[in-house]
């Protein structure tokens, strides 16, 4: 569900059908179901998995909860005075974003001993008036060690939801981790957007049970698995990536099988554009990153955003340069092309003024695309930048490129991986238009074109299982080594246990994996662990991810492991090998020709039809390869290649 249309991905055992709806900002649950209704058949029913922006957008616009923070007394500040950086450390006009707990919303509380149950009543009395007098909407219950005991928090918390009438987010069910400031900004978060997810999982859940075809319903969290409904509303700073974790796992998925050893995924939608690294199958996930300046320990699948997308608004800034995003014309009313009202020049309608999207295809099956407000658009644009509208587009072209570029380069060059080995797997309505120059740019080992992929994000939930994570720091060092394998046991059994009792199937695999670093180093590497093994073995392979990672390793130095890890999955509703053999549809592939602009001047492209390319199959640019929900552009020297999975392979 992204923020210009809602994707819609179905498999009925045998066939797979996809689609595209005009998403429903308003009530995005409104979207939800109305692609649910387009894709089930009448009499038929489904099970709904569902990726959502709602937990994403909430904190972006700040329409949270008013929130209380609860903490030890002295340490109310702590929100605040963060890590004592910079966001940006040579521009002195760059704030970071505000706590979202202000300073008249904290409260410090001595905190009693364990067993002082009196004491805990008389605590939890004067939070739930102090939640009262100050308008509170949910709090958040940090004290400074509960990730090492959590006691007296959950017996707080207990205490409160009976008497304070708000959702209350304790630090150590939402993360047991060390680090206070980290812990305490994700509690914050999970209490922040706790009241506008439940009403918004509420309300789809409302309208799943009037519309009367639908069974069970799940959530994509962050790290690339599915949840209920339940536990969505209970930890909804899980879910804050929902939306592009499901193009990850679909691109993991098809990398594997096309023997990728590295990718890079990059789905491109109408609003911004997601990429992330996929290794051996897996996709790259992190377990502390900062959202829109906000630190969050949940752990997720490594997605770098840009606001760059096939909406992103166009615009000349008061030097006369151009500019592109982070401002998106988003659905309504959208690009200057959509004719609904929006004037302003989008790179949609650069890719409409240059002819690589067909102004007769209808996006979501009934918008049609006009060429004459797009070109409008421009020439206002280009008048503003002394250039032609055709120049003014294909400035807006190479700017967004640049845009997307750099965030290739946040997961692999900044991150001690050459993009050479990688090929880069584009999906998404406009991923296909932009992916070869990007790849280009960066030397890449060719591109993928997935089948799906437009709505390829949706596809994925469809191969994604039900998963649970745990956590818990444990500053394990060789010296007390013998306590790592109870604490892994005791995170496997957990994480198992959630996956039971949020999905009601078994854990088909689960795994342990452990935070560890040089002995007073500040950052951690997270390293596979296999109860039983040996120590040095363990510290062995810390020593090799450290150097891949950081380019040096210290094999002489103390290690010490700093905190477990646990992850469970269960069963798929889909895996790859179940989808029948790609068949091309009947017919003639090729839709004949158009002029297409690019840098080079007006060439002209053949335009084939994807869905009737058979296997094997090789299209020489230039040519725009359509399909129903996305479009492929190659320049002249570019070729694409149908795979047997009905992938494009393109090289140059």
């Amino acid at each position: 569900m992204g923020g210009t249309f809602t994707d819609v991905a179905m498999w009925d055992g045998t066939a797979m059908t996809v689609g595209k709806v005009p998403s429903t900002p308003r009530d995005q649950s409104e979207g939800v179901m109305a692609g649910a209704r387009a894709a089930v058949p009448a009499g038929g029913r489904a099970d709904l998995l569902h990726g959502t922006t709602v937990a994403t957008n909430a904190l972006l616009e700040r329409r949270g909860a008013r929130t209380l923070l609860v903490t030890d007394a002295g340490f109310e500040s702590l929100i605040e005075i963060a890590r004592q950086d910079r966001p940006s450390l040579y521009d002195p006009f760059a704030d970071r974003s505000a706590p979202l707990a202000d300073p008249g919303m904290r409260l410090g509380v001595d905190v009693p001993a364990v067993g002082h149950d009196g004491e805990l009543d008389a605590v939890a009395a004067s939070v739930a008036a102090a939640a009262h007098d100050r308008g509170a909407e949910a709090v958040a219950l940090c004290l400074m060690y509960s990730y090492a005991d959590p006691t007296v928090e959950r017996a707080l918390a207990d205490r409160l939801r009976r008497v304070a009438g708000v959702p209350v987010s304790a630090s150590a069910e939402v993360v047991a981790e060390f680090r206070e400031y980290e812990r305490f900004s994700t509690a914050v978060l999970n209490a922040f957007l706790s009241p506008e997810v439940s009403r918004y999982v509420g309300s789809l859940a409302d309208r799943a049970g009037r519309a009367g075809f639908i069974d069970e319903i799940s959530v994509m969290r962050s790290s690339g698995g599915l949840v209920s409904l339940d536990h969505s509303s209970a930890f909804p700073a899980s879910i804050l990536l929902s939306g592009p974790a499901g193009g990850v796992v679909a691109a993991a998925a098809l990398g594997e099988l096309m023997e990728c050893e590295t990718l890079i995924s990059f789905d491109m939608g109408g609003t911004s554009t997601d990429v992330c690294r996929v290794r051996s199958g897996r996709p790259e996930v992190t377990y502390s990153r900062e959202i829109a300046g906000h630190a969050c320990l949940m752990p997720s699948v490594a997605v770098h955003t840009v606001g760059a997308g096939g909406g992103s608004v166009a615009w000349a800034d008061r030097g006369g340069a151009l500019r592109v995003g982070p401002r998106s014309a988003g659905a309504d009313p959208g690009p200057a092309c959509y004719d609904r009202g929006g004037a302003e020049p989008t790179v949609t309608d650069a890719n409409v003024v240059l002819g690589r999207l067909d102004t007769r295809a209808r996006l979501a099956g009934t918008l049609a695309l006009q060429p004459d407000p797009a070109m409008a658009a421009f020439e206002r644009l280009g008048s503003e930048l002394s250039l032609e509208s055709v120049d003014a587009a294909l400035g807006v072209v190479a700017v967004v490129e640049s845009h997307m570029t750099h965030a290739v380069r946040a997961v692999s060059v900044e991150q001690g991986t050459d993009p050479r080995d990688a090929a880069l797997m584009a999906f998404g309505g406009a991923g296909g238009l932009h992916a070869c120059a990007l790849a280009r740019a960066l030397a890449m080992d060719g591109v993928i074109v997935p089948p799906y992929a437009g709505v390829f994000s949706a596809f994925g939930l469809l191969l994604s299982p039900p998963r649970a994570d745990a956590a818990q720091t444990v500053n394990v060092t060789g010296a007390d080594r013998d306590r790592l394998p109870a604490a892994a046991r005791s995170l496997l059994a957990e994480a198992r246990g959630q996956i039971e009792a949020d999905s009601g199937q078994m854990a088909e695999t689960a795994a342990s994996i452990v935070d560890m670093r040089y002995v007073g180093q500040a950052h951690e590497t997270s390293v596979p662990y296999t109860e039983g093994e040996p120590w040095e073995a363990l510290c062995e392979r810390f020593h090799r991810l450290h150097a891949r990672r950081n380019g040096f390793s210290r094999p002489l130095d103390p290690v010490e492991a700093v905190t477990a890890r646990a992850e469970a999955v269960g069963s798929a509703a889909l895996r790859w090998a179940d989808l029948p053999a790609f068949e091309p549809e009947p017919g003639d592939p090729g839709r004949g020709s158009r002029p297409v602009i690019g840098p080079a001047g007006t060439e002209e492209a053949q335009v084939w039809w994807r869905p009737a390319l058979p296997v094997g199959a090789e299209v020489s640019g230039p040519a725009i390869i359509a399909e129903g929900e996305s479009t492929t552009y190659l320049a002249g020297d570019e070729r694409a290649i149908v795979h047997e999975t009905g992938a494009l392979r393109i090289e140059w």
